[in-house]
């Protein structure tokens, strides 16, 4: 009997009515016996999944009834993933040649890392920022929100959150990556207890990239390859052809107010604790504060 490759990389793709995009996703991916690509329908109502089930009978398809979010859906994969890493990758991405062999190879080079994550641009060649990010602090947030960072973006001091200040050509450790590609070990993931439930969308990657730093591992930014992210159709905020808003008001509230939970969420979870009431309750108003103009803007 041919013995089994070991399987190095698990990709999981969490997938909500993006047949087109999910189909040009998965067709990007390299043919690799030592990867495997599980698929996580998230209670879709398109053809999802009878295009993957025809087009792409190797993946690995696991089919919720209903829209559990972002964390609960990608840990329905947990008892299905056989890699030593964990790749989390969006429906609404395509992967450049070579990228994800370039990243295994990172990270089996350096066992210090626990988290990786590579370029990742919008379709017309802009920085996705949250590829490249740190962790929202209240100083860096209040950079962030009050327009000091994008004023002074090469400034350590204020572009903390941006991470505007470091280098985009080379390879190099920082704080937090997107969920929209996010390598980890897969001994890390379980010991980290795969995505906090507590988050529906948003911030999730932010928790994951702070509980592994908090054991002692290295998140590292690698430009030397890339994906294109379609940002927002994954989650219905744009139309597929990626520059058009298509959600309606009620789509956008939505996700608005999951944006700002999720912001909370983190502070209360590492920083509450460090500051008396009264800059909390501060903190906090900020952020009710914050959601109100961006739904009334938007």
């Amino acid at each position: 009997m041919k013995k089994q490759p070991r399987v190095k990389l698990s990709i999981i793709i969490l997938n909500f009515n993006t047949e087109d995009l999910l189909k040009d996703c998965l067709s990007s991916l390299p043919v690799n016996d030592q990867f495997e690509t599980i698929v996580v329908d998230n209670g879709s109502t398109d053809d999802s999944v009878n295009m993957v089930e025809a087009k792409f009978p190797d993946v690995k398809l696991i089919k919720s009834k209903n829209n559990l979010g972002y964390t609960r859906g990608n840990n329905l994969a947990r008892n299905v993933v056989a890699g030593e890493c964990v790749l989390f990758l969006n429906s609404d991405t395509t992967v450049d040649r070579g990228t994800l062999e370039a990243m295994v190879n990172l990270m089996d080079e350096d066992k210090t890392i626990g988290i990786s994550t590579c370029l990742t641009l919008l379709p017309d060649g802009k920085l996705y920022y949250a590829c490249h990010r740190g962790f929202p602090t209240p100083w860096n947030s209040l950079c962030y929100f009050s327009g000091l960072a994008k004023l002074f973006p090469k400034s350590k001091l204020f572009a903390g959150y941006t991470a505007s200040y470091l280098p985009l050509d080379t390879i190099h450790e920082i704080d937090a990556c997107s969920g929209t590609f996010l390598l980890i070990q897969k001994k890390l993931l379980d010991q980290i207890n795969w995505f906090d439930e507590d988050y529906f969308s948003y911030g999730e990657d932010l928790e994951m990239c702070y509980s592994v730093k908090q054991l002692g591992y290295k998140i590292v930014f690698n430009p030397k390859v890339k994906i294109t992210h379609y940002w927002g159709a994954s989650s219905g905020l744009k139309s597929s052809s990626k520059t058009v808003s298509n959600a309606t008001g009620e789509i956008k509230q939505k996700w608005n107010k999951a944006r700002y939970e999720a912001m909370k969420i983190f502070y209360q979870k590492h920083f509450q604790q460090k500051h008396s009431f009264l800059f909390n309750q501060l903190v906090l108003l900020g952020i009710r504060g914050i959601m109100y103009l961006r739904s009334r803007v938007d």
